[in-house]
């Protein structure tokens, strides 16, 4: 029995690797949205929170990364800390983060609605040449009125 299953094993390995080259030479169709989706995937995340997407700011060359935060966690500072320090880096001249805990409300684009502007937990935003750098909360996850929105 032992030697069957190693039998099976190895075949299994000689097997795999030429099913998945099979059809190397063949043109496929594939939907438009796969690539979308591909880089979707490749987008950064951690544990309690995933950018949903990235948006530049006018033809500025300027990033926005737009990220979800688990609902359950958003009171929670130190997911957005952990978000802060993975996506941007401390000789970044330029860094801005906008977080929600809805998905629903994240914008497609930079500018933001009434109601994405409501619904928006923290931004953080770090622009050396404007001398800027600091990190506003909503008053539901900091409650303190002389740093919430």
């Amino acid at each position: 029995m032992r030697k069957l299953v190693l039998d099976f094993f190895f075949l299994t390995l000689l097997v795999l690797p030429l099913s998945v080259f099979a059809h190397g030479d063949e043109e496929h169709e594939h939907d438009e949205d796969e690539p979308a989706a591909e880089s979707a995937s490749q987008l950064e995340s951690g544990i309690g929170w995933r950018v949903v997407r990235t948006v530049e700011l006018g033809t500025s060359g300027k990033f926005v990364h737009l990220v979800l935060i688990d609902h359950s966690k958003y009171t929670d500072k130190t997911i957005y800390s952990a978000a802060i320090n993975r996506l941007c880096n401390p000789n970044d001249e330029f860094c801005r983060i906008r977080f929600w805990s809805e998905e629903r409300f994240i914008p497609e684009k930079a500018s933001l609605t009434v109601e994405q502007n409501k619904q928006l937990r923290a931004d953080y935003l770090v622009n050396k040449a404007g001398g800027i750098h600091h990190l506003q909360w909503s008053c539901s996850v900091n409650p303190d009125k002389n740093n919430c929105f």
